[in-house]
C-alpha cells in the first residue's frame, strides 16, 4: 500500500512522534493507522501517543545568534513545571543553536531537516524524543530570522524569562546594539501594533476617523477637522512606534531617541524593524 504525505501528518498529529517514524510505522502497518500507533507504542515511543493533541499554553521564547544572522524560536509546552526542566533548557538553547548554524528558512523546513548532533534524527524527531522524556507535548511554534551586518543593528530584549521577546533592527550605523536594545525594551512595554503611521491600514484609520467623528458630533463643523487630526495623532502616539514616548525619558519620541543617539555617532539611524513576540498570542 502506498503511504501517503496525508497519512503520515495524521499520523505525526495524533502521536506528536516524528514524520519518519511515522511513515515506518505506517509501512510496517500496510497504512492502519491504528496499527501503526500500536506498533509505535510497543517500540518504546508510547509516552508520547496522545500527548501531540494536548494544549501547549506555556512556553518560551528563546534566541540566538553569531556574525551573520540571528534567530528568534518559540518552543511551548503543557506547563511551566516542564519549561523550567533543565532538559527542556538545554532543548531550546540546543534548537535555538541548532537554527543560527543551519539558517533553515521556514519553521517546515527546519522540522524537516537533520539534527547535526545525531543525525539519524530529524529536528522534529528529536522534539519527540524530549515529548517522550518529559511526559507532556512540546511544539516548536515558530521561528523567524534576521540578517546581520552591513549598516544595520539588532538589539534583542527578553522580558518575564522568555514570555515576551522583541528584536528591533536598526539601519544607518553599526555598533548600535545597545540602542537598538533600549528599544526593544520599550516595545516589550508598550506593544506598538505599527513601526509608523504610513503602515496603519487603511481600513483601521478609517475606523479610528469614524470613532473620532461619533465623539464630536456637537462641535462646530468648522472645527471638527481639526479635532480630528488631533485625535488621529494621539492614535498615532498609541500605536506606532515611532511616534510612542519612549519608556526611559518620555520627553522625546521613540524616533526622536533613535536619531539623537545615531548624531552622537555621526550617523543618520532609524528604525527599520521591529518584532513582539508574546507565549500565547
Amino acid at each position: 500500500m502506498t503511504i501517503t504525505a496525508q497519512m503520515v501528518m495524521d499520523l505525526r498529529k495524533r502521536t506528536g512522534v516524528g514524520m519518519s517514524k511515522c511513515k515506518e510505522a505506517l509501512s510496517e502497518a500496510n497504512g492502519d493507522i491504528e496499527e501503526a500507533i500500536h506498533i509505535l507504542r510497543k517500540k518504546g515511543i508510547a509516552s508520547a501517543v496522545k500527548k501531540g493533541g494536548r494544549e501547549t499554553n506555556e512556553g518560551v521564547v528563546g534566541f540566538a545568534e553569531d556574525n551573520e544572522v540571528a534567530y528568534l524560536v518559540e518552543v511551548n509546552a503543557e506547563t511551566d513545571f516542564v519549561i523550567q526542566n533543565d532538559r527542556f533548557k538545554e532543548f531550546l538553547k540546543n534548537i535555538c543553536d541548532e537554527a543560527v548554524a543551519t539558517k533553515p528558512a521556514s519553521i517546515e523546513a527546519f522540522l524537516a531537516q537533520k539534527y547535526s548532533k545525531n543525525a539519524a534524527l530529524m529536528i522534529d524527531e528529536y522534539r519527540a524524543e524530549i515529548v517522550h522524556s518529559l511526559g507532556e507535548n512540546i511544539q516548536i511554534k515558530r521561528i523567524l530570522s534576521f540578517k546581520k551586518g552591513g549598516d544595520q543593528s539588532l538589539g534583542i530584549y527578553s522580558h518575564m524569562g522568555g514570555k515576551i521577546v522583541c528584536a528591533v533592527v536598526l539601519k544607518g550605523a553599526s555598533g548600535m546594539e545597545e540602542v537598538a536594545k533600549d528599544v526593544a525594551m520599550h516595545v516589550a512595554a508598550e506593544a506598538p501594533d505599527f513601526l509608523k503611521p504610513e503602515e496603519v491600514p487603511a481600513d483601521v484609520l478609517a475606523k479610528e476617523e469614524e470613532i473620532a467623528r461619533s465623539q464630536i458630533q456637537n462641535k462646530p463643523p468648522e472645527i471638527q477637522d481639526k479635532i480630528i487630526q488631533g485625535k488621529l495623532k494621539a492614535y498615532y502616539e498609541q500605536a506606532c512606534l515611532i511616534n510612542q514616548k519612549f519608556v526611559k525619558d518620555p520627553s522625546m519620541s521613540v524616533a526622536d531617541f533613535v536619531a539623537a543617539e545615531g548624531k552622537k555617532a555621526g550617523k543618520t539611524v532609524e528604525i527599520a524593524e521591529f518584532v513582539r513576540w508574546q507565549i500565547g498570542e
